[in-house]
């Protein structure tokens, strides 16, 4: 499917990939790991041709139909529905060719082609994966422009989902979605039927949807069998071997050269002396394991106040005057609480955030708080808060006045700006840098409270796992909003829902969280169906079996089975002949009136099938439940 060999590129000067050389087979779903700024999204562009390398080949196989996210969100006062059928390029412009032609010959072709393309499903298609990823069906019939950007995002993914290019390249795909949209995306993953490279950070994704990881390390490609469990455990034993044999290679040299030294000056073993440098030579310099430094996360610990941190009495808020996006609010929130606000994008996650935080204020009810309470907020899109011409050093100067330079720099290294990053202008940081810097400014004053609103969007895997031993460490209040399973699991021991107008306490954890969302949405795990197969089992074991005669039953599911069978063999005569030119022919009226005649009878025929398959639905119910 994809071969790259001895691929080198370099950006600024600086190699990203060194002679790399990598062979992913068709149908594999890879999940592609490495560092911030390793290089992964250069390797996207390499396969995609937007750039091209200093040396060696990217090769994708003839004739693949390679598909990525567009990087321009759609807008416009297309429906998010029609803008989803029409990114199929193919088919929209067999549409097109249909409303210009006039040629029977032609027509009966692209009805022709469009069977084969199953257009007939087309819509049913997209609509399921709008739903997936958060638009009901009133949304899917409004325009693109209606909505934000990270909203029409999920579109341009709606969109590359819908196409199913033979090679699917997805960069952070859940960076836009809520926990609902990651989870259905995780089951699309695991069921795509063709191949998928996937940059991602999100631990519950790589585990549960690939089957397969590249890992971008030392400027290499490095292709693993199994999804990211099975990598970090073969990734610590190869570590670990290779440790091993560094030692010994260590201590082998070290005894060699220790002879080389005792008697290179004596005559007697100046000959062995000699061939032992020879070995030294051969041996080569001892290669040692590179360890690229990961940002230690550090949220200093706030001065303690009397609880409760907040609370809410009948509170309401929103954006304009009468019309609450939240009501009701009837809370309590505590110093040693943490708290994870669940539900879908857009029910008011954010418009809680804000009002926590005072960036709006109450409609209704009664709020209270400490004076002295001090709020640390993270939102993801307050990257575009930071100036972009001045460095993180100059940032937290200015907030750190009076400060020697000493200190300001300091306290950027405790988030991972070294001498050189610390003075590189912001905007030259990658997405994971500039949330770094945007930690550190959020929390210098020691607040008593952090919200973190999406905090893990822009950093790698080491990254992640330094925030959360930090959020464990930190001695206040933290309200977290995130798409990451794992993040929600590691830190948090409250989970609230923001759905229906209001915000309520959930009984349950992440796990039963889940559970419910994919039974909503249809996806029921088979394990789940056989576990509640065997309670039944067991609960139903010592009662006194009813025997039923199923002989009758299943006579009659023979019937339902021969007649669709039959049905489904004259439907395919009906759609077979409906490209026949003829019918087409403006100059032939038989041909119109068969045409017409066709089509009613094939509707006629779908009716009776579904008729039919529902009879044997319930037959086939009726046998298992007689059979146990």
């Amino acid at each position: 499917m994809l071969h790259i060999t001895n691929l080198t590129y370099r950006i600024a000067g600086r190699i990203l990939l060194d002679d790399a050389s990598l062979t992913v087979p068709a149908g594999h779903k890879v999940g592609i790991l490495g560092r911030n700024g390793t290089g992964k999204t250069t390797l996207y562009k390499l396969i995609l041709r937007q750039i091209f390398a200093d040396d060696g080949t990217v090769r994708v196989r003839s004739g693949v139909k390679v598909g990525t996210v567009a990087q321009e969100a759609p807008a416009g006062a297309t429906s998010l529905l029609d803008t989803v059928l029409n990114s199929d390029l193919e088919t929209a412009e067999l549409n097109r060719q249909l409303t210009e032609s006039s040629d029977p010959n032609k027509i009966a072709e692209i009805h022709e082609r469009l069977f084969d393309l199953n257009y007939h499903t087309a819509e049913a298609r997209a609509a399921t994966i709008l739903s997936g990823l958060g638009f009901d069906s009133a949304a899917q019939r409004r325009a693109c422009s209606e909505f934000s950007g990270g909203w029409r995002m999920r579109v341009a993914l709606a969109c590359t989902l819908f196409t199913q290019p033979d090679l699917l390249l997805l960069d952070e795909p859940t960076n836009y979605l809520d926990l609902e949209g990651v989870l259905w995306l995780e089951n699309f993953v695991k069921n795509y039927p063709h191949t998928i490279l996937i940059i991602s950070h999100d631990r519950d994704l790589l585990c549960n949807s690939v089957n397969s990881i590249i890992h971008l390390e030392h400027k290499k490609l490095k292709f693993y069998g199994g999804n990211l469990e099975k990598f970090e455990k073969t990734y610590a034993e190869q570590k670990a071997l290779k440790e091993a044999h560094i030692k010994k290679q260590t201590a082998e040299r070290a005894h060699i050269q220790s002879f080389v030294d005792r008697f290179k000056a004596k005559a007697s073993k100046a000959k062995q002396a000699q061939s032992r440098v020879k070995m030294l030579e051969r041996m080569g310099p001892v290669q040692n394991i590179m360890e690229e430094d990961v940002a230690q996360f550090h949220f200093p610990n706030p001065v303690e106040l009397p609880p409760p941190l907040i609370t809410m009495e009948g509170a309401s808020v929103g954006y304009e005057e009468g019309k609450p996006i939240l009501r009701n609010l009837n809370l309590r929130i505590d110093m040693e609480d943490r708290i994870a606000l669940l539900g879908q994008n857009g029910n008011g996650k954010s418009t809680f955030a804000k009002l926590l935080s005072e960036r709006l204020d109450i409609m209704d009810g009664a709020m209270r708080r400490p004076p002295k309470l001090n709020i640390g907020y993270f939102a993801q899109h307050q990257t575009d808060e930071l100036h972009l011409d001045e460095t993180p050093l100059q940032h937290l100067q200015a907030v750190m006045k009076g400060e020697g330079e000493s200190r300001v720099r300091a306290r950027l290294g405790q988030f991972g700006f070294g001498v050189e990053k610390a003075t590189t202008i912001v905007g030259k940081l990658s997405g994971g840098e500039k949330a770094r810097l945007l930690f550190s400014l959020m929390s210098f004053k020691a607040p008593q409270m952090l919200i973190l609103d999406e905090p893990t969007n822009h950093l790698d895997m080491d990254s992640r796992r330094s925030l959360i031993h930090a959020i464990n460490e930190y001695k206040g209040c933290v309200i977290l909003i995130t798409h990451d399973p794992y993040l929600l699991e590691a830190c948090a021991d409250q989970l609230w829902v923001v759905a229906e107008g209001t915000v309520k306490k959930y009984d349950g954890d992440i796990h039963d969280y889940k559970k419910e969302v994919l039974s909503a949405r249809g996806v029921e795990d088979a394990k789940k169906r056989a576990a509640k197969k065997d309670a039944r089992t067991a609960k139903n074991k010592d009662k006194p079996k009813v025997i039923i005669n199923v002989a009758p039953l299943k006579k009659e599911r023979q019937e339902a089975e021969k007649k669709i069978a039959a049905l489904n063999k004259e439907i395919k005569k009906y759609t077979r002949a409906l490209t026949n030119p003829k019918l087409y022919d403006p100059k032939n009226p038989q041909g119109k009136r068969a045409l017409v005649k066709f089509t009613t009878e094939k509707i006629e025929l779908e009716t009776k099938l579904a008729a039919q398959e529902t009879i044997w639905m319930e037959l086939s119910e009726r046998i298992e439940k007689a059979n146990g």
